[in-house]
């Protein structure tokens, strides 16, 4: 590709999906392939938060949810774990902050890789809330995916607004010509599955099939997750 007569050199891509995975289910998965495919990702790294700071701290611990994550990818080529925030020093009384984890991955794999982080735009409403939030477009690229189960529920602030004006690309290429500063939305199948619900599911000692993956449920019988309130 040329733009003004120049070689533009086009970087892998890699794409960040964060989250408590409590557990990780079909819509995850289903999620980060479709941006794999869209986006033209060369990865897709599922990163387990160790104490999400947003979030209370989830009653599962962060090494069975980790391994429900491994088991779930496991076939999956595109497709790599990452525990770079549950080796962190002191994880149960530091939050996992997105920043940090940005500058250790930047740090690891250089400047000429492009990082899109992936998140949901109904997050992306409390954005201005993040740890060093206005930082973190300078470290990596941000893709915004509708969830099924959230809905905006309210404008999005100031800042906000300003900061996509400033940032904003419907063209994908931009993902892979400069390795951070642009956010982007992308349209995904909408599959109606959420953590929260598929725990309820077991909680009730019904079946939660076809919700996850079958390694991950008879990883949950034998430690025996989610089996009460």
């Amino acid at each position: 590709m040329y733009t003004n007569g120049q070689a533009v050199i086009k970087m892998p891509a890699i794409g960040i999906l964060g989250g408590t995975f409590n557990p990780i289910h079909f819509g995850h998965l289903r999620m980060a392939q479709e941006l794999a495919e869209s986006l033209s990702l060369n990865e897709v790294r599922f990163i387990p938060s160790a104490n999400p700071p947003h979030k209370p701290l989830p009653l599962v611990t962060a090494d069975h949810r980790a391994a429900m994550v491994q088991l779930a990818i496991a076939d999956n080529t595109l497709f790599a774990f990452d525990d770079r925030e549950l080796r962190r020093t002191d994880t149960i009384n530091t939050p996992s902050y997105t920043i940090d984890t940005l500058v250790s991955l930047r740090t690891e794999l250089g400047e000429k890789v492009s990082l899109v982080l992936i998140m949901g735009s109904d997050v992306f409403t409390k954005f201005d809330t993040w740890h060093r939030w206005q930082e973190i477009i300078s470290l990596c690229h941000i893709a915004l995916v509708q969830r099924p189960d959230k809905k905006p529920s309210e404008p999005l602030a100031k800042s906000l607004e300003t900061f996509l004006h400033n940032h904003y690309t419907e063209h994908f290429d931009d993902l892979h010509e400069s390795n951070a500063g642009f956010v982007t939305m992308q349209a995904i199948t909408p599959l109606e599955i959420s953590s929260t619900a598929i725990r309820s599911i077991l909680q009730q000692k019904h079946s939660a099939r076809y919700l996850t993956p079958q390694s991950v449920l008879d990883f949950i019988e034998i430690n025996k997750l989610y089996a009460s309130i």
